[in-house]
């Protein structure tokens, strides 16, 4: 019986039909009603697909579109980063979060969601709860940003453009940017997908940052996946002899993040979940609060625009 319905549920969220989210809630709620048959095989290939998933979402990327939005505004994006993480570290502190899923949740909200969390994950050693937790969180609150967003922005009279750096800026995954910026506008989706992409790419910088500091007496381990993402947008952008595969290989990127999702949801109990608690969400809620809330008003005011 509980083969039966962990297969059932793996070819569901494999076909694409569920959101990451509901593949997460999917698991969660095989993992809380069934002991799981495989567990040690979920944890090792759970693993092995966020690392494939990031390389993957890189054929998504033209690095000419990102660099060029990225190069006008480097300053504020690496300023505003550094900031985000340092009030999401704090937040986490204050909340009293450990100290990984601190860490992930905050990369997450500052940079662009699971991925993020998918890069530096396997850098921190992050356990399949503190990885569940983290992306949890995040794509929770991207489900409510991509419902909330454009409400607020037909509110507040924002431009197309406004809306989609506003999104760019604050709503954690690509994915949720492209569903919000497409119910507002075309020229909200173009300016709201370019610039969460350049965002995308400090994933790079913040990782390499993060095994240097994660460093043991042990060599550094170098998160080479990253080095693949790179290559992998830098093919999409120049070699386009190949182009017809690329996009497949961005949505299978998709697909084995939501794979990933349902994998770590089924691996979970309700004894993991009770030592987890409720802080880690209380602390990404409140960051991604405060982060929305400053970049519109600095967008409001014109302090930030393209």
């Amino acid at each position: 019986m509980n083969k039966n319905v962990f297969f059932a549920g793996l070819i569901l969220v494999a076909s694409g039909l569920l959101s990451p989210p509901l593949a997460l809630a999917a698991g969660l709620i095989y993992g809380l009603s069934f002991a799981h048959p495989y567990q040690l095989e979920a944890r090792r290939l759970s693993k092995f697909l966020l690392q494939a998933s990031v390389v993957s979402l890189g054929f998504g990327m033209n690095l000419a579109e990102v660099v060029k939005v990225g190069r006008s505004g480097i300053l504020y994006t690496a300023c505003s980063i550094a900031a985000a993480m340092l009030l999401g570290l704090a937040i986490g502190r204050w909340f009293g979060v450990a100290r990984t899923p601190a860490f992930l949740i905050t990369a997450g909200t500052a940079i662009c969601g699971g991925s993020a969390i998918a890069a530096v994950g396997p850098i921190t050693n992050a356990t399949e709860e503190e990885m569940a937790v983290s992306l949890g969180t995040v794509f929770v609150l991207n489900s409510i940003a991509l419902l909330l967003f454009p409400a607020i922005g037909w509110a507040l009279h924002l431009t197309q453009a406004q809306f989609g750096l506003w999104s760019a800026l604050a709503i954690h995954d690509t994915s949720s940017v492209v569903g919000a910026t497409a119910k507002y506008g075309a020229i909200a989706l173009a300016v709201g997908t370019t610039v969460k992409l350049a965002r995308a790419l400090w994933i790079v910088p913040v990782s390499i940052v993060t095994s240097i500091f994660k460093k043991s007496k042990r060599s550094i381990r170098w998160p080479w996946f990253i080095a693949l993402f790179c290559l992998a947008a830098v093919a999409n952008t120049y070699a386009r002899i190949f182009s017809f595969a690329y996009p497949v290989l961005s949505h299978l990127g998709k697909l084995g993040l939501t794979v990933t999702l349902y994998l770590i949801g089924s691996g979970l109990s309700e004894s993991t979940l009770r030592q987890v608690g409720l802080r880690p969400f209380l602390q990404g809620t409140l960051l991604w609060a405060i982060v929305a809330t400053g970049s519109l008003l600095l967008i409001l005011q014109g302090w930030i625009r393209l």
